[in-house]
């Protein structure tokens, strides 16, 4: 009994901000974020706080996926730094613990904040990009 207590600690939700988009979004999100793998560079799916059908989270310290946030700051003028990984186009955003990438080009906006730890942190979007290219309509792809 102790021992499953014990495991159990390390599984507690991870606090990931919910985004308030346009209903079709939502609904558009909520396919993805369903489709979005078991693991993610072999760290296993935990459980959202609040739990929302738009974000997902993985491994200790978490990587965090939120489906349906509003473009970065500066990619506007990021087009030139969009890079693909598996068809899937991104623009990255140095963090102070990591990096955080956006879908660019596509009509959903999806946000991986990925912590330093996963580094190289790009081959975490190579376990997300078959989820992301059905679910998520592509509109310009990379230059």
């Amino acid at each position: 009994m102790l021992l499953a207590v014990a495991a159990g600690c390390g599984s507690d939700p991870v606090p990931v901000a919910v985004p308030q988009p346009a209903p079709e979004v939502a609904e558009a999100c909520t396919s993805l974020v369903k489709a979005l793998p078991a693991k993610i560079l072999d760290a296993e799916r935990r459980d959202t706080d609040p739990p929302s059908p738009l974000t997902a989270a993985y491994g200790d310290p978490p990587i965090e996926i939120t489906c349906g946030v509003a473009p970065p700051a500066g990619m506007a003028q990021a087009q030139s730094q969009c890079f693909e990984v598996n068809g899937v186009g991104w623009f990255a955003n140095e963090a102070g613990n990591g990096v955080i990438f956006t879908t660019i080009g596509r009509k959903l906006y999806v946000e991986i904040a990925v912590p330093a730890k996963y580094a190289p942190e790009a081959n975490a979007l190579t376990d997300v990009s078959d989820a992301v290219k059905a679910h998520n309509t592509l509109i310009t792809p990379c230059t």
